[in-house]
């Protein structure tokens, strides 16, 4: 008799198709229309890429060569130092970790500052990925509170209660991600405070920083940096390109600690040394160019967000929370089914696919979260279909 083969429990998900699922495939399979309303993908949402412009720097000479560094070659660093210049931050080129992506990022991190079974604190609602590359490392999240009061504020409170003895880091997104909620100056001097005194670590993902909806916040790359604090982001927001797999780490702080965070997190980085040289090569034009994409979104996700006020004001059923950046908006919507039930309805019914507000944390009433990238007359079709529903014009 042979032995059962044994898998890690990291891995031990549940991954049987839910019915929201199902009910989006099946409608995928009977070839029936689709207003996706959950766009992320800014490549499938009728924006305009200069193909041969994009493509061209990956085919440079220098491309196929092999020179690895654990921290990326000089002069992508000495791009990404540029990208944090324009944001009012000065950052050397030492200071910063080339990674594929800000997931890889995440994981870098909770090597570095986690064993099996410590903390970090994550802000809730947040993007539900995290639970994820927690488990992949043996770290466990503790969700601190976002609070809703004409607008998104941080729980600083909660932040304090939820510290314990296990906990080794403070994770925020800067902004959030679905509630486009910015981190304001006066939180971050708390969270500081909080940190310094817990001898803990930020964590800050900004890969939403240059979607700002009303006045921006500034990144935390600009100091002073009184504890250990790393700064995330990548080229699949800032550029619109997230099949290039191009992200980083800026690692600041004091510089006793930043040296041997530094030191320990470059032999992190050697054990993979991932992102491929083509991509390197490739990432000081892309951020030089990026401000053609980051237009066009800005201006898709903007006029999507008056049409979605416009489309509100003739009803009271559904309403808007304010967001500040990004491109989500959250829906509150009647409580006379769940979200997830709602969801399902909708893909059913009328074809639009939205995110249930569970997906990232929400809880108390009856949420959804829509994109603001789709094109303007799929987001139109989308949300009429939703405001009928809710308002009973359709059931």
């Amino acid at each position: 008799m042979s032995a059962r083969q044994r898998f890690s429990t990291r891995t031990g998900w549940e991954t049987a198709e839910t019915e929201l699922s199902r009910a989006l495939r099946e409608r995928r399979e009977a070839g029936l229309p689709i207003s996706d309303l959950t766009a992320s993908n800014p490549t499938r949402c009728g924006f305009a890429y200069d193909t041969e412009a994009i493509l061209s720097p990956l085919v440079t000479g220098g491309t196929l060569g092999y020179d690895p560094n654990p921290q990326g070659i000089l002069s992508a660093r000495e791009a990404v130092c540029g990208y944090y210049r324009d944001h009012g931050a000065i950052v050397d080129p030492a200071q910063l970790f080339l990674t594929t992506s800000t997931s890889e990022a995440y994981s870098f991190l909770f090597r570095l500052l986690c064993d099996a079974g410590d903390e970090v604190l994550i802000a809730q609602p947040s993007y539900p990925l995290f639970d994820f590359l927690a488990v992949l490392d043996d770290v466990k999240l503790a969700p601190y509170s976002l609070f809703y009061d004409h607008g998104w504020h941080l729980d600083l409170e909660a932040v304090r209660q939820r510290i314990t003895s296990r906990t080794r880091a403070i994770a925020l997104v800067h902004p959030n991600n679905p509630t486009g909620h910015f981190t304001k100056l006066s939180e971050r001097r708390h969270l500081e405070e909080l940190c310094r005194e817990h001898g803990l670590a930020l964590i800050v993902d900004e890969v939403f920083l240059d979607y700002p909806l009303m006045e921006s916040e500034r990144s935390f790359a600009r100091g002073p940096h009184p504890v250990l604090t790393f700064v995330l982001s990548g080229m699949s927001k800032i550029a619109g390109l997230p099949q290039m797999k191009a992200a980083w780490i800026a690692a600041l702080g004091p510089d006793s600690e930043l040296r041997e965070a530094s030191a320990r997190l470059e032999l992190i980085a050697d054990t993979f040394l991932s992102m491929n040289a083509p991509v390197q090569s490739a990432l000081p034009y892309w951020l030089q160019h990026r401000g053609s994409i980051q237009q066009q979104i800005q201006k898709r996700v903007a006029g999507n967000l008056t049409l979605l006020d416009e489309l509100l004001s003739g009803q009271s059923m559904v309403t808007r929370l304010v967001t500040e950046a990004g491109w989500y908006a959250v829906l509150r919507v009647p409580a006379v089914q769940s979200d997830e039930e709602l969801a399902i309805e909708l893909i059913r019914k009328h074809g639009v696919s939205v995110q249930p507000g569970y997906f990232f944390g929400f809880s108390g009433e009856v949420w959804l979260v829509v994109s603001l990238l789709p094109p303007e007359q799929e987001f139109q079709d989308g949300m009429e279909a939703i405001l009928r529903v809710s308002n009973g014009v359709e059931i």
